[in-house]
C-alpha cells in the first residue's frame, strides 16, 4: 500500500511539473516572461501559489529545450530568439505542415475533421476575449491535433518542438489592436476547405496562415510592450489543474 501511495505522489508531482512547464512556455510565447530577464524558481512559485520544487524542475525542462538558461545563484534567464531563428522555424513548419494538410485532406474523414471544429471556435473565442494563454493553448491543440490525423507521431513531436522554440513578443499590443482575431479565424477557414476536400486550397491556406503568424512575430518585435501581470501565470496553472 505504501508503494502505491508513493507512486501516486510521484505521478502527481510529475503532472504538476508538466502543468507548470506548459504554463511557462505559454507565458514565454505571450511575452509575460521577457527575453534577457532573470526569474527565480521561488519567485515564480509564489506567483503560482505552489512550492518551488516543481517550478525549478519545469525550468530545467525549459532549459533543455533552449527556452531559458541557468544563471548561477539567481535563477533562469529567458533566452533571445533571433529573426533568423524565427525564419528558419517558420520554414521548417511550412515544409512539414503544408503538405501534411494536403495529405490529411485526402485521407481524413469528415467526422475526424469536424471533431477539431470546437477547438477552432475556441481559438476565435479566446482571441475575442483577449485570453492570450487560452488562445495559445487552443492553437497548439488544433495544429497538433490536425497533424495527428496523418498518423505520424514523430511528425507531431517535431512540430511541437518547433512551436516551443518559436516565441512571440509583444503579443499584448497585437491583441489590443484586434490583429489576433483574423489569424484565429483562419483556423476555421482551413477546416472548411479540408472538409470540402479541396486539398490545394487547404495547402494554400496553411501556407498563408504560417506566413501571417510570422508577420505577427515581426510586428511584435518592432513594437515591444510591457509584460502582463504575473498573476496570469498562476491562473493558467490553476485552471489546468481544475480540468
Amino acid at each position: 500500500m505504501g508503494d502505491l501511495k508513493q507512486r501516486n505522489l510521484i505521478t502527481a508531482q510529475e503532472r504538476l511539473r508538466d502543468q507548470v512547464a506548459h504554463a511557462l512556455r505559454a507565458a514565454l510565447v505571450a511575452g509575460e516572461l521577457r527575453p534577457g530577464s532573470v526569474y527565480s524558481a521561488p519567485g515564480l512559485a509564489a506567483d503560482f501559489g505552489i512550492s518551488a520544487t516543481p517550478v525549478r524542475e519545469a525550468m530545467l525542462d525549459l532549459a533543455r529545450e533552449g527556452l531559458v538558461e541557468p544563471v548561477r545563484n539567481k535563477g533562469f534567464r529567458v533566452t533571445e530568439v533571433s529573426e533568423r531563428d524565427l525564419d528558419q522555424y517558420t520554414e521548417l513548419r511550412a515544409l512539414i505542415e503544408v503538405p501534411t494538410v494536403g495529405n490529411v485532406t485526402r485521407t481524413a474523414t469528415t467526422e475526424q475533421l469536424q471533431a477539431l471544429r470546437p477547438i477552432g471556435e475556441e481559438i476565435v473565442t479566446q482571441a475575442r476575449e483577449h485570453n492570450l494563454i487560452g488562445y495559445l493553448d487552443a492553437d497548439r491543440r488544433f495544429h497538433l491535433g490536425l497533424l495527428a490525423l496523418a498518423g505520424n507521431d514523430r511528425l507531431v513531436e517535431t512540430v511541437g518542438e518547433l512551436r516551443k522554440r518559436s516565441r512571440l513578443y509583444g503579443l499584448t499590443r497585437l491583441d489590443e489592436r484586434g490583429q489576433l482575431i483574423s489569424s484565429a479565424e483562419e483556423h476555421l477557414e482551413l477546416l472548411d476547405l479540408m472538409v470540402a476536400g479541396d486539398h490545394a486550397a487547404a495547402e494554400a491556406c496553411m501556407a498563408r496562415h504560417l506566413g501571417h503568424v510570422r508577420s505577427l512575430w515581426a510586428q511584435a518585435r518592432d513594437e515591444p510592450v510591457e509584460p502582463r501581470p504575473k498573476r496570469a501565470l498562476g491562473t493558467a496553472v490553476i485552471g489546468r489543474q481544475a480540468r
